[in-house]
C-alpha cells in the first residue's frame, strides 16, 4: 500500500512535468478518486508548495509560474530503477553511453540523501549485467532524430547501407525503434520497397526528417514485428524440425527469433532460416526434449558431426 506522502510527491512530480493538468487526468494517472486527489493537493499546500487551482468543470491544477523544487527527491524504488537503467544504458551500443551514464550517476548522487547514496553506490559497485555479443556503436544523435520523428509521425529520408554494401536512399515512415540481440533497429514503412521493413541503425549512414506526416497503424507492436521479421529473413538454409514438446516450452528454450513455430498433433513444427547450420545444430543439441530433423539433410550431418566431436571429448 502507498503511503500518503508518496502519493502527494507523485502528484507534485506530475504538476512539475505539466504546466497545466486537470484533476480528472491527475486522478486517472494515479488511479485514485478525485476526492482523494484533493487531500493530496492539500498536503502539498500545507508544506508550502504554491499550487493554483482553476475552478469549474474544465478546471485544472498548476504550480505557480516560475516555481521549481530545487532538490530531487527519490524513493528507494525510484533510485533503484534509475541506477539499473543507467547500468543497462552502458550496454546498448550508444556512443559515449558509458561516459554519459557515469556523469548522470554522479549528478544524481549529489542530490540524494546520504542513505540513498550508500544504497545506489552498493548497487552500481556489485551488480553486473551480461554484455553478450559486442554491440556495434550507434550514434546517439541518430537515435534521437529517429525517435523524435517516430513520436511526431514525420517521415525521414534514410541513407542506408545493405549487408551487401549497396547504398540506397529512401523515404521511411518510422513506426518505432527496438533493441534486439545487441542491435538497434528502426521499424517502419519503406516507400522505396512499398512494404514494412526493419533497418539496423548501425547501417543507417544519414537520416533527415521530412515535413511529411503519416499515420501509424493502431496497436502496432514494434518488438513483435521485429521478432517476426528477423525470424523470417531470407537466409542460406531453410530448416524444418519437429520438436517433441508444447509451444510454450519450445518458445521458452529457443525464443521466437530463431524461427516460426506451429503446433502439430505430436508437438511443434519449427521453420528456421539460418546461414550457419552448425550453430543451429548446437542450439538443438542443448534442448531438454527430443526432436526430429525433417530438412535439410545437411542439418542432420551437422548434428552427427557435433555428436562425434562430443564423443571424442
Amino acid at each position: 500500500m502507498y503511503h500518503p506522502t508518496s502519493r502527494a510527491l507523485a502528484v507534485l512530480e506530475l504538476l512539475q512535468a505539466h504546466r497545466r493538468i486537470n484533476g480528472t487526468e491527475l486522478a486517472r494517472r494515479l488511479d485514485i478518486h478525485p476526492r482523494t486527489l484533493r487531500r493530496y493537493i492539500a498536503i502539498l499546500e500545507d508544506i508550502g508548495i504554491p499550487i493554483t487551482t482553476e475552478r469549474g468543470r474544465h478546471g485544472a491544477y498548476m504550480l505557480v509560474p516560475g516555481f521549481k523544487l530545487p532538490p530531487m527527491m527519490f524513493s528507494d524504488d525510484e533510485a533503484l530503477a534509475l541506477s539499473i537503467g543507467l547500468l543497462a544504458a552502458q550496454r546498448l551500443g550508444m556512443t559515449q553511453a558509458s561516459t554519459a551514464a557515469a556523469s548522470a550517476q554522479a549528478k544524481l548522487e549529489r542530490v540524494m540523501p546520504e542513505r540513498l547514496q550508500q544504497h545506489v553506490r552498493a548497487l552500481t559497485e556489485t551488480v553486473s549485467l551480461e554484455h553478450g555479443r559486442p554491440a556495434p556503436a550507434v550514434n546517439s544523435s541518430l537515435l534521437m532524430t529517429l525517435s523524435k520523428a517516430a513520436q511526431e509521425r514525420r517521415q525521414v529520408r534514410l541513407a542506408y547501407r545493405s549487408p551487401q554494401d549497396e547504398h540506397t536512399e529512401r523515404p521511411v515512415d518510422p513506426f518505432g525503434l527496438g533493441h534486439r540481440h545487441g542491435y538497434w533497429y528502426l521499424v517502419g514503412r519503406c516507400h522505396l520497397r512499398q512494404e514494412l521493413r526493419s533497418f539496423r541503425l548501425d547501417r543507417i549512414t544519414a537520416a533527415h526528417p521530412l515535413e511529411v506526416p503519416f499515420e501509424r497503424p493502431g496497436n502496432f507492436d514494434t518488438l513483435t514485428h521485429l521478432a517476426d521479421s528477423l525470424a523470417t529473413q531470407p537466409r542460406t538454409h531453410v530448416a524444418e524440425v519437429e520438436l517433441f514438446t508444447d509451444l510454450p516450452q519450445a518458445l521458452n528454450h529457443l525464443g521466437n527469433a530463431i524461427g516460426v513455430f506451429e503446433p502439430m498433433e505430436r508437438g511443434v513444427l519449427m521453420r528456421s532460416q539460418v546461414d550457419d547450420l552448425d550453430w543451429l545444430a548446437r542450439e538443438l543439441a542443448r534442448l531438454p526434449f527430443g526432436f526430429r530433423v525433417m530438412s535439410p539433410v545437411l542439418l542432420r550431418q551437422a548434428l552427427q558431426d557435433l555428436a562425434g566431436r562430443l564423443a571424442l571429448a
